[in-house]
C-alpha cells in the first residue's frame, strides 16, 4: 500500500464523522424517558425550559443579607427551603437554612457557626457578595442549549435533565449494524472468526445493535453481493479482512466502486482500514488480523458510532526502549501498566516476547494475546525508558 493512498488518522476521523451525520439523518426519531437515555443519540437540540435554580439560595445554614450592609443588622425573619422569601430592607438580615431561597436584596450568607447574634441583631457581618450562595441559573439558564443534536447521552446526564424539568427526549433509533467477516478459511471453518464477536460487543458498548455476523469466501462476486446486500439492510456495515493488496483482498475493490472516504490510514497496526459510502450506507472495512482490526475500530470507526473523537489518557513510565519502524506513521503500542510503569506487550521482556528493541506491528497485530494489554501508547517516535508516556486505557475507547 503506497504512501499516497494513506491519510492521517485525523483526516479519516473527519470523513467518518461527516458520514455519521448523514447516517443519523436517515434513521427514525423516537422518544425515550430518562431511565433509558444511556448511549442514545439526540435527534434535536435540548434547551433548558427555565432558570435552574429559579432563585439564589443558601448553601449553608446561617444568616442572609446584602454584603454591602454594615452591622449590626436586625434579624427580621427565618426562611426554610420550602418558603417564599420575604422582602428585606437595608440593615436587616434573615436566618436561613441550607437550600432556602434568598430574599431579593440579599446576596451573601454568613455561616451560623461564624455568626454572633445578640438582642435580635447580627453583629458580625463582613462578607463578599456571593459568599455561600448558589446563584440563580447556575445550573442552567432559561433557553440555554444543554445538548446539541447528535450528542451521545450518558447516564449522568439524567440528573441534569431531571433537574431542569425535562422528562423525555427525542433520540435517533440505534444503528442496525451489519458485520461481515471475509476469508475462505473462515467461511469453510478452517480458521476461527476472531473479529466478529469483539466487533459486536463494541457496537453494543457504543450504543447500537449488531446483527448476526456473516462470513463470505474470498470470491469477488460473493464479496460484492454480500456487502451490497448488507448495506441494503443495515444503517452501518463493518467488514473484516480483504483490505490489503493481495490477490484475495476484494473488499477494497468493492468499496472503490462506490463513494470512497479513504483507502488506508497512517496507523499501525490498522493501516489497511478503508471506508466508503455504499448506496447511502457507511461501510468501514477493517483489517483481518484481530489486533489491527481492534485498533482500527477504536481509533477510526468509533466516531461513526459515538461522535467522540477525544482520547482520554493516563501517564505512565516505560520500562524499556521501543523503537518505531518508519517515520510519518502513528503507532499504537499495546502496554501493560502496573504501579505507574508501562511494559510494551510484545517486547522480549514481556509475557508476549515478539520483538527486542523495535516495535513489530505486523507480529503484534496477529496475536490475540495482545488483548491482555491495559491500553496502548500512540506515538510516532521511539518510546524511551523513564520518559513519561500517555497511555490510552482500553475502557476509554471500548
Amino acid at each position: 500500500m503506497s504512501d499516497r493512498e494513506l491519510v492521517a488518522r485525523s483526516v479519516a476521523i473527519e470523513r467518518i464523522t461527516e458520514a455519521r451525520s448523514t447516517a443519523l439523518a436517515d434513521v427514525a426519531t423516537v422518544s425515550v424517558e430518562l431511565d433509558a437515555l444511556a448511549g442514545r443519540v439526540l435527534a434535536e437540540n435540548v434547551h433548558a425550559p427555565r432558570d435552574v435554580p429559579p432563585h439564589d439560595y443558601a448553601t449553608m445554614d446561617g444568616y442572609a443579607a446584602a454584603a454591602a450592609d454594615e452591622p449590626p443588622l436586625d434579624v427580621v425573619d427565618e426562611i426554610a427551603p420550602e418558603d417564599e422569601p420575604p422582602d428585606i430592607g437595608s440593615g436587616t438580615a434573615v436566618r436561613i437554612a441550607t437550600g432556602a431561597p434568598l430574599p431579593s436584596r440579599a446576596d451573601a450568607v454568613l455561616k451560623r457557626e461564624n455568626a454572633t447574634v445578640a438582642d435580635g441583631q447580627l453583629t458580625t457581618w463582613d462578607l463578599a457578595a456571593g459568599t455561600n450562595v448558589h446563584r440563580r441559573g447556575t445550573t442552567a439558564e432559561a433557553d440555554e442549549r444543554l445538548f446539541a443534536a447528535g450528542d451521545r447521552l450518558a447516564p449522568r446526564h439524567a440528573a441534569l435533565l431531571r433537574d431542569v424539568g425535562i422528562d423525555t427526549l427525542p433520540v435517533r433509533e440505534r444503528f442496525a449494524v451489519g458485520i461481515v467477516a471475509t476469508g475462505t478459511e473462515i467461511y469453510e471453518g478452517r480458521q476461527p472468526d476472531r473479529d466478529s464477536a469483539f466487533l459486536a460487543n463494541l457496537v453494543r458498548s457504543w450504543g447500537h445493535i449488531p446483527t448476526d455476523p456473516r462470513t463470505v469466501p474470498d470470491d469477488p462476486a460473493a464479496v460484492r453481493e454480500t456487502i451490497e446486500d448488507a448495506t441494503a439492510n443495515h444503517d452501518v456495515v463493518l467488514t473484516t479482512g480483504g483490505t490489503s493488496v493481495g490477490i484475495a483482498d476484494h473488499v477494497s475493490s468493492v468499496l472503490a466502486d462506490h463513494d470512497p472516504l479513504f483507502a488506508g490510514v497512517r496507523l499501525r497496526p490498522g493501516r489497511p482500514v478503508t471506508a466508503a459510502v455504499v448506496d447511502g450506507t457507511p461501510v468501514v472495512a477493517l483489517p483481518g488480523k484481530p489486533i489491527a482490526a481492534h485498533i482500527a475500530a477504536v481509533l477510526v470507526a468509533r466516531p461513526l458510532f459515538t461522535g467522540k473523537t477525544d482520547l482520554s489518557t493516563v501517564t505512565a513510565t516505560p520500562e524499556h526502549h521501543v523503537g518505531m519502524p518508519d517515520a510519518d506513521r502513528e503507532y499504537a503500542v499495546p502496554v501493560v501498566v502496573a504501579d505507574g510503569r508501562a511494559t510494551a506487550l510484545g517486547h522480549v521482556d514481556s509475557s508476549l516476547p515478539l520483538y527486542e528493541d523495535q516495535f513489530k506491528p505486523g507480529l503484534v497485530a496477529a496475536s490475540t494475546r495482545a488483548t491482555l494489554a491495559d491500553g496502548f501508547v500512540l506515538t510516532e517516535t521511539a518510546i524511551e525508558p523513564d520518559e513519561s508516556v500517555d497511555v490510552v486505557p482500553y475502557p476509554a475507547v471500548e
